[in-house]
Order: structure tokens, then C-alpha cells, then sequence
């Protein structure tokens, strides 16, 4: 079974470095990793997750709950709630087994600068992937995307890298009051996108709202042929 812990009073814990591992009881009130692993699974059967990578965060007061590296290489996102790490917003980590994603220091610094995000979700969604290919804004297609206006690019920097976690949250700051109405997103030059909500339903709605997006653009194009 999984570490338990209480997201309502989850505290840090001293540890002295992102490598370093302590195992930490609490009593449990709630705990989202079910509810992550199901939506995980769905959106690899739905193409908004691939085996190349993406990752999914939860943050519940000062505890963020992650999937876990190699979770779409070696897995293919059939994930249970064994597969997600525990830490705090410093990267500490608290509970869990394997290795944290390499895009984790991109998910803590969205938390730090957004008080309001309880979600942020990392994909390389099949359609997304052309535009972000291509260095092309998706545009709003459908009264179903209006709100979010066009997904644009923050600028780029290295996979994995710290620079690259304060270009992410650079391009999202603009939108960043809109968070607790509707999920913000920001596309990764040649990368991906990470998307950002006020909890784990919010993001996912996001995030496949896009990419549904991205589809009507191109299947658009096919319309204005001939």
C-alpha cells in the first residue's frame, strides 16, 4: 500500500536535498493519487499523454503529489496510486518510491508563484504536438475554447532545466487571475504544454479542451482546400 498523508495538515519535513528520502505517517483525510492515476490512464487513451514523457502534479497545502519519472517510458501511464511521490513545494521529498520527474522544479515553481493553482499538468498531446512543432499559436476554435484566447509560447530553454521552469511560469503569469475561473496554458517551443488549474478536474478539462482545439484548427484547413 501506499504512504498515507493527510493533505489538510501535511507539514515539511527537514530534508537536506531533493536526493534525500524520509518516510513520513500521517493520519488520512484524503488522499489524490487514485483520482491522478484515472485520469493518467485516460488521457493516454485519449493521445493527451504519450510514452515519451509528461508529468502530473496535485498540491494540497504545503504537500505536492507527483508521477513519478519513466511513468509514460516504461509504464504507459497505467499508473495506481503506488506510482506518485510525495514532497513539499522545495522539492523535499516525503513519501513515495522512484525517481522524481525531471520537470519537477517547472511544477514547484508554478506553485510558488500561483497561490490559486491546485494542478498542473505537463502532456505532449497528439494534436497540440503540431503546433507546438511547428512554433505555432493554437488558435480558439469553438465557443469551447473562447476562454482561453490563443495558447502562445514562453520562450525557450533546455528540458529539465531551471531556466526553463522560470520561462513557464513567466508566460503564464499574465493569465495567472484567471486561474481560480478556468485552467491557463503555455506551450513549450519543440517541447510541450503545461497547463495549469485550480485542481486536478480543471486542468484535465483544459487540457483536452486544447488539444480538442488544436484538432478543429487543422481539420479547418482541410475545409478551405478546393
Amino acid at each position: 500500500m501506499w504512504q498515507h498523508i493527510n493533505v489538510l495538515t501535511c507539514q515539511r519535513a527537514h530534508v537536506p536535498s531533493i536526493g534525500a528520502y524520509r518516510e513520513i505517517s500521517y493520519t488520512t483525510m484524503h488522499d489524490p493519487r487514485s483520482e491522478m492515476a484515472r485520469i493518467c490512464r485516460l488521457a493516454y487513451e485519449r493521445r493527451l499523454l504519450d510514452s515519451a514523457g509528461g508529468n502530473l502534479s496535485v498540491r494540497a497545502d504545503d504537500c505536492v503529489y507527483l508521477s513519478r519519472r519513466y511513468a509514460g517510458a516504461r509504464q504507459q501511464w497505467e499508473l495506481t496510486g503506488d506510482d506518485f511521490l510525495v514532497c513539499d513545494l522545495e522539492g523535499n521529498r516525503l513519501g513515495g518510491h522512484g525517481d522524481l520527474s525531471r520537470e519537477t522544479a517547472a511544477h514547484l515553481a508554478c506553485y510558488r508563484a500561483f497561490p490559486e493553482a491546485g494542478c498542473v499538468f505537463h502532456a505532449h498531446p497528439l494534436n497540440v504536438m503540431v503546433f507546438v512543432s511547428a512554433g505555432v499559436p493554437i488558435p480558439p476554435s469553438s465557443e469551447q475554447t473562447d476562454k482561453f484566447g490563443p495558447i502562445g509560447f514562453c520562450q525557450h530553454a533546455p528540458a529539465h532545466s531551471h531556466e526553463l521552469a522560470h520561462y513557464v511560469v513567466e508566460g503564464l503569469r499574465p493569465q495567472a487571475d484567471q486561474i481560480p475561473q478556468h485552467a491557463i496554458a503555455i506551450l513549450v517551443p519543440r517541447h510541450g504544454i503545461f497547463v495549469v488549474g485550480k485542481d486536478l478536474n480543471a486542468a484535465y478539462d483544459g487540457l483536452e479542451r486544447i488539444d480538442r482545439a488544436a484538432y478543429m484548427a487543422l481539420m479547418a484547413r482541410l475545409l478551405r482546400v478546393g
